[in-house]
């Protein structure tokens, strides 16, 4: 029998809560993995539930790079199989200010829900060398939407043949509407843009995982939410939002995205049923 070729993969946000899962999943699998983050290597404690790493993360490279800087990391997608985003904010700077008293209410809350937050750069019009202008602000357009287009920018230039860009089921009560909105727009850029590129949309609901215990109480509210809200029919979801969906695993959506880069035959939006069931083949994959 031939021997499987070892697919090589590019995490952007490797470091976080969802990236070092998918980081780890796909290094159970062989593969070559590089990470991509403004710290290199993770801090451990941060995203597990111990201060060491773990005895996968030695098969990880763990490389600096800003996303908004393209030459930072452009080099290291050559040969890529697939390059995934996984990086994102579920708060603004400016919500947080609000939050953490270091801005006015007023000021605050109207920069946070104002309809657009965003610069006017054409990101497909850059040139090849020019960085993103106004990229290290926390904020939905910047960090959901530029971030990734971007990226599916530079990875289309180097031919990578898949691209996943880590979204959401629905935003959440009480944030800006931009949370949500900005993360629809880089799904259609990206898909509309560059249709070379099998892209992946996944829609997880809130994530959530026992190594980050505040997760865990949360994730129980939204499984009697979602429950309530499949009783109705799925009337609630105007209202709930995310709240109304299903929770989903961390460790289950990783498995899930590495088990689509596998199957070439997965490409679009994947709901959070979608999900589960590319997690159960992942499953059934590593029984074999």
């Amino acid at each position: 029998m031939a021997a499987v070729a070892k697919k090589k993969i590019v995490v952007c946000g490797g470091t976080g809560f969802l990236g070092s899962r998918i980081c780890k999943h796909a290094a159970a699998r062989g593969w070559d993995v590089t990470s991509l983050s403004r710290s290199g290597v993770p801090t451990w404690s941060s995203i597990t539930s111990s201060p060491d790493p773990p005895s996968w993360s030695t098969s990880v490279s763990w490389k600096k790079a800003d996303i908004f800087i393209p030459a930072t990391y452009r080099p290291l997608l050559r040969g890529a199989d697939a390059v995934i985003h996984s990086m994102g904010i579920l708060l603004e700077a400016d919500y947080k200010g609000v939050l953490q008293g270091k801005e006015s209410v007023t000021s605050g809350l109207q920069k946070a829900f104002s309809t657009s937050n965003g610069g006017g750069q054409n990101l497909l019009e850059r040139g090849e060398s020019e960085s993103i202008r106004g990229g290290r602000r926390l904020t939905y357009e910047s960090m959901n939407r530029d971030s990734a287009i971007t990226l599916a920018q530079e990875a289309s230039a180097e031919n990578v043949p898949s691209f996943v860009y880590i979204s959401a089921a629905a935003g959440f009560p009480l944030l800006p509407s931009r949370y949500i909105s900005t993360k629809r727009d880089a799904e259609s850029t990206i898909s509309s843009t560059f249709p070379n590129m099998r892209s992946m949309f996944f829609r997880p609901g809130f994530l959530y995982d026992s190594s980050r215990s505040f997760t865990m109480p949360l994730a129980a509210l939204t499984t009697v939410a979602s429950t309530l809200n499949s009783m109705t029919g799925n009337k609630l979801s105007w209202l709930m939002g995310a709240g109304g969906t299903k929770p989903s695993q961390v460790d289950l959506v990783g498995k899930a995205i590495v088990e689509a880069i596998e199957e070439d035959g997965v490409q679009g939006i994947i709901e959070v049923q979608g999900i589960e069931s590319l997690a159960n083949r992942a499953w059934r994959r590593g029984m074999l």
